[in-house]
């Protein structure tokens, strides 16, 4: 049986973060694999649930065990402008501005600011997330990835694979401003 820590109500977090989804106690058993009444008795702290049953628990509520019992999470976090990290790279004519933490999450949000005739360099690269995503706010962009030239201007995106070697370059005239997202956070 789960013996809760000292000021953690397990239940009471099982029963927010179901109710935050719009779920009933009946989804929530249904998808847990465990009966309503049982879940309804562990929400209101009179039953204590095997670990096995709080992981099929977490797990229905896409969430880890660990997540569980994790007080005061918040529901959303601001990444304020002026709190934004910032990384120049010299000579690329590049700024990335990281829209959200880094280590937190499963996405990544970079806005990025590119020079005419700037971009990643001609040496193609690859990163550790799964899936990445451009979208181009303003300007143009030229996209290789792998053998694949894609030329993107104003409103285009591109969803690729992050792992394979890639490389891009702002064709100009102006600058261009890109939005990329990329899961699980590699940078």
């Amino acid at each position: 049986m789960v013996s809760e820590s000292v000021g953690l109500d397990l239940g009471g977090r099982i029963r927010t973060l179901r109710l935050s989804r719009g779920a009933t106690l009946r989804e929530l058993a249904s998808n847990a694999g465990v009966t309503e009444s049982f879940l309804s008795q562990v929400e209101r702290g009179v039953a204590s649930p095997s670990i096995a049953s709080v992981q099929r628990i977490a797990r229905a509520l896409d969430r880890t065990i660990a997540e569980l019992f994790t007080e005061d999470q918040p529901v959303g976090v601001v990444v304020r402008r002026a709190d934004r990290r910032r990384v120049a790279y010299p000579g690329l004519g590049a700024v990335d501005e990281f829209l959200t933490r880094s280590g937190e999450g499963r996405l990544q949000l970079i806005l990025s600011t590119v020079e005419p005739g700037g971009g990643t360099g001609d040496e193609a690269y690859a990163h550790d997330s799964d899936e990445e995503v451009v979208v181009v706010l303003e300007g143009s962009l030229d996209l290789w990835v792998g053998t694949e030239h894609h030329h993107l201007e104003t409103g285009d995106a591109l969803t690729y694979a992050s792992r394979i070697p890639h490389r891009n370059t702002n064709p100009g005239p102006g600058i261009a401003r890109l939005l990329f997202c990329m899961t699980p956070p590699s940078y």
